[in-house]
């Protein structure tokens, strides 16, 4: 048995779990960064590079809720052997994928071994450090933008040149075995500890009462709208929330509970909070595409790694900085400078984005994983289902609502500005209106701008880049919604004393 909440940490286990979330964002990163290559080598359209993305994301959030709900019957070792053999079997499959059907596959199985990985890992710090939850969850997710870093690294210094394209891209994939092997050896010795909810006698049906109906109806909800769009189809609300009713009425019959209402707020912040990080991160290379300086081709992927490598280094060093503040005086703090961050990034051009990227990575730092931190302290009832449906709801909210949120605000923006001080350009480039889920969007006809003359494209290009800084306005009202919530927990917390970690041996 490893040590937990009493005894020595057993710090094997938890840089085994650190190297696991490494290998996660690693496979995430090289793809990040090699699916424009796999979209002209393999012909892809833009529609099939969205399908792969979308196979990337949504099996991650429905692994860990499935084995969140399930994992302290089956064991924590049974987890993550399960993730060990999915990152292989898959990352096999990546290399041998000849076309979009055999990558999606691949993908989708890589995106449950990630989710495996998530599922296991933030329950099993929390319960190691189980004193000092919030400072160890924010160490080990600097793993998560190490791992992105070191993806994006490899894939600036083995670019897509002379090598050829099989070369090129399979070397990069060849490369994801390092730290999924690397994981997979440190974790087969170590012995899991017993989840501080179990050793602590909390019922199964109590820590489904901490989610309780509503927090259910909110997952469920979710899962079916991620189910639609798996399948391609759009999503039919109705039936949606029909069944997410249906499982909220089952659950709250059998919990007697609508959920613990601190959680429940947490689970709303949660899903602007992904938008304004992971979301805001999908739009950044456009961004710098754009605006950057002309004389440095790599210039998005080099801030890329300087703003990974920032949170990296924070994450490290959270601990002082979390007793300093509290977990809930953080949040308070990073959203308010990401607010700073996101609207400096709207304004910069050239170098200065350097500056405001850096103001924006001090802001978002800490908000997913002191999130994760604050769930673990004040929810330990919750066990792993509260701490790893946190992450789930996030990154659910993030592909059915954000990303398409951000996207429906370009297309609505762009249009605007055409339309007010453009409108003979509009007239050669205008597409048909276009369905999103948010309702109809204007659209730009590709092949209509790819027949511009020289002048009319120069003309776009000026309009896009003002459009694509603008966009970080409108995103910035996520962490303005953000810091509502979490100035009145703050002064919540101050009303009973200040903020305390729940102490599950003793509330119990």
């Amino acid at each position: 048995m490893s040590h937990s909440a009493v005894g020595k940490p057993d710090m094997k286990l938890f840089w085994a779990c650190f190297i696991a979330l490494v290998a996660t964002s690693f496979v995430f990163g090289v793809r990040a960064n090699t699916i424009g290559l796999l979209q002209d080598g393999f012909n892809l359209s833009e529609s099939q590079k969205g399908a792969i993305n979308g196979a990337g994301m949504w099996p991650f959030a429905l692994s860990i809720i499935f084995f969140s709900l399930i994992i302290d019957w089956i064991g924590y070792k049974t987890v993550a052997l399960f993730a060990i053999v999915c990152h292989l079997v898959s990352l096999v499959l990546t290399l041998r994928a000849d076309g979009f059907n055999s990558f999606y596959w691949s993908t989708l199985l890589v995106a449950v071994a990630n989710g495996t990985v998530e599922s296991f890992i933030n329950p099993v710090v929390a319960t190691v450090f189980s004193k000092d939850k919030s400072k160890w969850l924010n160490i080990l997710h600097a793993g998560w933008p190490a791992g992105l870093a070191l993806g994006a690294l490899f894939c600036a210094l083995f670019p897509n040149t002379t090598l050829g394209f099989d070369a090129v891209w399979k070397f990069r994939f060849a490369l994801c075995f390092v730290p999924v092997v690397l994981y997979a050896l440190l974790i087969l010795p170590r012995q899991f500890p017993i989840n501080e909810r179990v050793a602590a006698g909390v019922s199964y049906r109590d820590m489904l009462k901490e989610v309780g109906a509503v927090g259910f109806f909110m997952i469920a909800a979710l899962i079916v709208a991620a189910v639609y769009q798996m399948a391609g189809k759009e999503v039919n609300w109705t039936y949606d929330l029909a069944i997410a009713g249906v499982v909220a009425i089952l659950i709250g019959l059998y919990t007697r509970s609508l959920g613990n209402w601190l959680f429940l707020v947490v689970l709303i912040v949660i899903g602007p909070l992904a938008t304004t990080e992971l979301g805001t991160d999908g739009w950044m290379p456009e961004l710098l595409k754009l605006n950057g300086p002309a004389d440095s081709p790599n210039f998005a992927a080099w801030v890329f790694v300087y703003v990974s490598a920032i949170m990296t280094i924070l994450r490290f060093y959270a601990g002082p900085i979390v007793h300093r503040f509290s977990p809930i005086g953080l949040l308070v703090m990073g959203a308010a400078v990401a607010i700073v961050g996101l609207m400096l990034l709207s304004k910069s051009v050239g170098w200065t984005i350097v500056g405001a990227a850096t103001i924006y990575a001090f802001g978002k730092t800490f908000l997913w994983s002191t999130t994760l931190g604050l769930t673990s302290e004040q929810f330990p009832k919750g066990g792993a289902l509260t701490l790893n449906g946190v992450s789930a709801v996030g990154v659910l909210f993030l592909g059915v609502l954000g990303s398409p949120f951000i996207g429906y605000q370009q297309d609505q923006d762009m249009h605007q500005r055409l339309t007010k001080d453009h409108s003979a350009l509009l007239a050669k480039v205008a597409g048909p209106a276009k369905p999103s889920i948010f309702g109809e969007t204007p659209s730009l006809d590709q092949k209509k701008i790819q027949a511009l003359d020289e002048a009319s494209t120069k003309e776009l290009t000026a309009v896009q880049a003002d459009s694509k800084r603008g966009a970080f306005t409108n995103i910035a009202v996520l962490p303005g919604f953000m810091l509502v919530c979490y100035l009145g927990m703050f002064f919540w917390f101050r009303a009973r004393g200040g903020y305390k970690p729940v102490d599950l041996a003793s509330s119990h």
